[in-house]
């Protein structure tokens, strides 16, 4: 049984859920999105909260029923308050600068590498080492801070590279003479 599903999850102030069919929108200040929900769960809207239970008592009810709540929960925090991540850039002459809407980074090769930002995600930089990907759709936010951080993932032995504000590299003593 799913304990993560039991909880209805609550609506914030100044977000309005509508269930259409099969569909769940979220619409808030930040902007809208919607939800296709599967044939396992049945969602049900009250006045301030919004519960998932399964349809039946077989394995795949069960286990969409909590996942079914945590796409929700996700839904409505980012239409209220948004995701965002953090990145550092580590390394000499590693540097980004956005230009237009695109993001324009120096990573140590031969060229520099142009990312353009898609469509319903923000992305900043301060400084020239750092980075902010901001959106109200918490997997297009981590897939994108993901492809930027490819570019050029930290090594262990100087820590050189694109890394998330929060993360902790391990590292590796060099060779020893």
């Amino acid at each position: 049984m799913s304990r993560v599903g039991k909880y209805p999850v609550p609506v914030p102030a100044g977000v309005t859920v509508t269930l259409a069919g099969r569909t769940l929108k979220a619409k808030g200040k930040l902007g809208e999105l919607s939800l296709e929900l599967t044939d396992a769960v049945d969602v049900e809207v009250r006045a301030n909260e919004v519960a998932v239970s399964p349809r039946g008592e077989d394995r795949r009810s069960r286990t969409l029923w909590g996942t079914t709540r945590s796409l929700v929960n996700g839904m409505l925090i980012g239409v209220s308050t948004g995701y965002s991540k953090s990145m550092e850039i580590t390394g000499t002459g590693y540097k980004a600068a956005m230009q237009g809407n695109e993001l324009v980074l120096n990573l140590g090769y031969s060229h520099e590498i142009r990312y353009p930002a898609p469509p319903g995600i923000k992305i900043s930089c301060e400084k020239p080492t750092s980075v902010k990907v901001e959106g109200i759709d918490k997997q297009k936010v981590g897939q994108v801070a993901a492809e930027i951080r490819a570019f050029r993932g930290p090594e262990p032995y100087k820590g050189k590279g694109v890394r998330y504000d929060n993360e902790v590299i391990l590292r590796k003593e060099g060779k020893k003479k």
